[in-house]
């Protein structure tokens, strides 16, 4: 009962690409039509590339570390020491930073 078809290694190429190439357009209409905020390749490619979330999400935003301090409550060194990994931060202080830079918890860690 197992059916095969045999194609050229070309075709299967290009059908996995198109197959990804739709699952991409999906994902961007759903995150669309939830109202989410989309953001440049550049600040994914940062984060992918490893850096601090936080960092990268304050310099989007046009925020320096003491305006982020002033904005969040969180002291201005320790954000300076997440950002640089030497130092975690709790829930607590990832709601609170998350919220003066108008994203979700998930975004910065």
């Amino acid at each position: 009962m197992n059916e095969m078809i045999t194609i050229p290694r070309a075709e299967y190429d290009r059908l996995r690409e198109a197959a990804e190439d739709l699952a991409d357009i999906q994902a961007y209409d759903r995150a669309m039509a939830a109202g989410e905020e989309s953001f440049p390749s550049e600040v994914v490619d940062r984060i992918v590339d490893g850096e601090s979330p936080l960092r990268v999400f304050r310099e989007l935003r046009g925020l320096s570390q003491t305006a982020l301090s002033a904005a969040s409550g969180v002291n201005r060194v320790q954000i300076a020491d997440i950002e640089s990994g030497r130092r975690s931060a709790s829930v607590e202080t990832f709601r609170k930073l998350a919220q003066a830079l108008n994203l979700t918890i998930d975004d910065l860690v």
